[in-house]
């Protein structure tokens, strides 16, 4: 029987992490803050004095619309960064940190899996080094400022009816997605309605993972717009005195993490925005650092390229100055079958059909990404259910569309099984091919990106949008707002706001319900169909199986 993640992860031989940096990507001991022996944070002044080196190549790993049955995403991103080194090539992998709500709700870890993980595992997937709660800790500090400016009726007045700033708490909990605060007599305060998102929903989470250092963080924290007076104008964080505190329970959070892969090379794991609400993009601070310091990186974008490589693209890179060099799109036999129309509990059994007609979602995503001017690739994440003909069929649609694609099994072998991806991948790379380019220009209408995304990625024939919310978006037009670029949030299950809709569904309406300015993250939220901001445990969360064994060791989250 083969031995299970967990398993594999507490037989792995760490090294030292001040060794890990030094041999592997010539970081100085004094520039690692240990967070015990496995774990460090690389300090900003470090990081600022890289500026003038030049830049690796930048490799983005996404996958096809997510299944339950499984892609591998993350797994593939550390199996490709093993592979990539076995063949002697100085790489750093960059992932996001998992947030406590998927890892005790539907999840559990999420740190890759197999012989392709990074370590330590069980750390990672609960407190880390912190960086959550301090996102969650500075988000709820804005939160209490905001009621307490409206307690003292401070200057700018605040009209109470109007805050737009929630409350956070990094778990699955929909029992707070509506609430009523203040309650309990006058010196509670004025009751008004309120709700709390997820911490990695916040705009928090999103300024921390595109800010450029502490001061772009303490301004970008700033803008924020936080509520209106009585006259419908913006209050900012800045009227109610947060940048300066938020930023000193920040300060420590924004240094990367680094940490290491069970074959011993270093990934920096920061940040963690989701990728159906928010942009699903690991820190940029974490990436150009990765960039400056290794010859090849590979990151990872959530879910599917329809959600975590366009934002990736049309979001972060945009905003950071990146320019991606290659792009991998991980699909398994069993997803693609999904999308052909087969059910979870008869994936087991060989249906070549099945396959061609799910890699309409493949191809779907390939096009997607050539739309971007990025070279694209493909691995097949390959389960020993799958068949010879079934794997055949994935590799000619590929092939089709003048794209290689290559059965990876870096879950069973580790950096053996990515070998010969991991030397396309560098070809791609380096010819030079890329042209990257986001998918609309700045100057775009805001309602016109939104129809580009929902048109050109998902394959809509319109977006469906009443008076109020188009208002909306003019108003922020006209508010110096209209150059920001688009954040979607909707199913990952879907190209459609229908999470029941496999395939490459066409034609269809994205509904937009409501639209929210990010000012201090500098991007729209576009929320479309039925997507929450907090999501729910479901009916048996992870967390029912998850304890500590009799050597206090945690059993489950895996």
């Amino acid at each position: 029987m083969p031995k299970s993640d967990i398993e594999i992860a507490r037989e792995a031989t760490m090294k030292p992490i001040a060794e890990v940096g030094g041999e592997k990507l010539g970081i100085p001991g004094d520039a690692l803050l240990n967070y015990g022996p496995y774990k460090a944070k690389v300090s900003m002044d470090y990081i600022n004095g890289l500026k003038e080196q030049p830049d690796g190549k930048l490799i983005l790993v996404t996958a096809i619309t997510p299944t339950p049955a499984g892609e591998g995403k993350t797994t593939t991103t550390v199996g490709l960064g093993d592979g990539l080194n076995r063949i002697g090539k100085k790489t750093a992998i960059c992932l996001r940190e998992p947030s406590l709500g998927p890892c005790f709700g539907m999840k559990g870890g999420a740190a890759g899996g197999g012989y392709a993980q990074v370590v330590p595992m069980e750390d990672i997937n609960l407190h880390f080094t912190g960086d959550f709660h301090a996102i969650g800790i500075a988000h709820n500090l804005l939160s209490a400022l905001i009621d307490n400016h409206i307690y003292w009726g401070t200057d700018p007045a605040i009209d109470s009816r109007r805050v737009a700033w929630k409350r956070v708490v990094d778990m699955n909990d929909r029992a707070l997605r509506q609430i009523t605060n203040s309650l309990g007599g006058v010196a509670n305060g004025f009751a008004r309605e309120d709700g709390f998102d997820i911490v990695v929903a916040s705009e928090i989470m999103a300024i921390f993972c595109l800010a450029n250092g502490l001061q772009d963080l303490t301004d970008r924290i700033g803008n924020i717009v936080v509520a209106q007076n009585r006259k419908r104008e913006p209050i900012y964080a800045r009227d109610v005195k947060g940048p300066g505190p938020m930023s000193v329970l920040l300060k420590d959070a924004l240094a990367p993490n680094l940490v290491q892969t069970l074959e011993n090379n270093p990934a920096f794991v920061h940040g963690g925005p989701f990728a159906n609400i928010a942009h699903g993009c690991n820190s940029v601070l974490a990436t150009k650092t990765a960039l400056k310091v290794a010859d090849y990186t590979v990151t990872e974008a959530g879910f599917g390229a329809d959600l975590g490589a366009e934002k990736f693209f049309d979001i972060k890179c945009r905003k950071a100055g990146l320019k991606p060099d290659a792009a991998v799109i991980v699909a398994t036999v069993r997803a693609l079958k999904m999308h052909g129309g087969v059910k979870k509990d008869d994936l087991g059994s060989e249906n070549v059909a099945a396959v061609q007609a799910g890699c309409a979602n493949m191809i779907r995503h390939i096009k997607n990404v050539k739309k971007f001017g990025v070279p694209v690739t493909v691995s097949i994440n390959r389960f020993i259910t799958d068949s010879d003909a079934e794997l055949a069929t994935v590799k000619a649609a590929a092939e089709a569309e003048g794209v290689k694609a290559f059965i990876a099994t870096h879950w069973a072998d580790g950096s053996a099984g990515t070998e010969e991806l991991a030397r396309h991948v560098v070809e791609l790379a380096d010819s030079g091919l890329s042209e990257f380019a986001p998918l609309y220009p700045d100057e775009m209408p805001l309602f016109e990106k939104i129809e580009t995304v929902a048109k050109e990625i998902y394959g809509a024939k319109e977006v469906a949008a009443d008076a109020k919310v188009r208002q909306q978006l003019r108003d922020w037009e006209a508010q110096g707002y209209g150059h920001f670029p688009v954040c979607m949030a909707k199913t990952q299950y879907s190209f459609s706001t229908d999470p029941d809709l496999k395939g490459a569904p066409t034609g269809h309406t994205l509904s937009l319900r409501e639209v929210r300015l990010s000012a201090g993250a500098e991007f729209i939220v576009a929320l479309a169909g039925e997507i929450m901001t907090m999501p729910g445990l479901p009916r048996v969360p992870s967390a029912n199986n998850i304890y500590l064994n009799e050597d206090g060791r945690v059993e489950g989250l895996f």
